[in-house]
C-alpha cells in the first residue's frame, strides 16, 4: 500500500511540474484584450503548481524516495499546449479545466491510498493541495462563463 502512495506521489510531482511549465507558456503567448486577467490567473498559479511540487518532493523523500528527475517525464498535458492562435483564450481555459480535473483525481486517489496506508501525513498533503486544485477550478469555471465558444 505504500509503493501505491510513493507511486502516486510521483506521478503527481511530475504533472505539477509539467503543469508549471504549461501555464507558464499560455501566461507568457496569450494575447488580447480578453487574455489579461486569464493570464495573471496563470502567472498567480505557476507559483503554487510550484509550492505543490516541492510539497510532493519533501514527501516522497520523507518517505525514503527520491522525486523523479527530468530524465523520468513523460509529456501527457496536450490540451494545455499553447495554441496556434495566441487570442484562443477559450482554448488555454477548457486546457486548465482538463489538466485541474486530473489532478483532482490524482488527489483524490492519494487520499484514498494514504488512509489505507494509515499515512496521516500524506493524507493532510494530499487535502491540502485538492483544496488549491478544486479553487483553480472553480476560478476557471468563471473564466468559461465570461468567454463562451463562438
Amino acid at each position: 500500500m505504500a509503493d501505491e502512495v510513493t507511486d502516486i506521489l510521483t506521478k503527481a510531482y511530475i504533472d505539477e511540474l509539467e503543469t508549471v511549465m504549461n501555464y507558464l507558456t499560455n501566461a507568457i503567448v496569450l494575447d488580447g484584450v480578453h487574455a489579461e486577467e486569464v493570464k495573471e490567473s496563470l502567472e498567480a498559479d505557476v507559483e503554487e503548481e510550484l509550492e505543490h511540487a516541492r510539497m510532493l518532493g519533501n514527501r516522497l523523500k520523507q518517505l525514503d524516495e527520491s522525486p523523479p528527475g527530468s530524465m523520468e517525464f513523460e509529456a501527457r498535458q496536450s490540451s494545455l499546449q499553447p495554441p496556434e492562435d495566441t487570442t484562443d483564450v477559450q482554448s488555454v481555459i477548457e486546457g486548465v479545466l482538463e489538466a485541474e480535473e486530473d489532478a483532482i483525481d490524482t488527489y483524490r486517489a492519494l487520499f484514498e491510498a494514504a488512509g489505507e496506508a494509515n499515512d496521516p501525513v500524506t493524507e493532510d498533503v494530499a487535502v491540502t493541495i485538492l483544496a488549491d486544485e478544486e479553487a483553480h477550478r472553480t476560478e476557471f469555471r468563471g473564466f468559461q462563463k465570461e468567454f463562451p465558444n463562438d
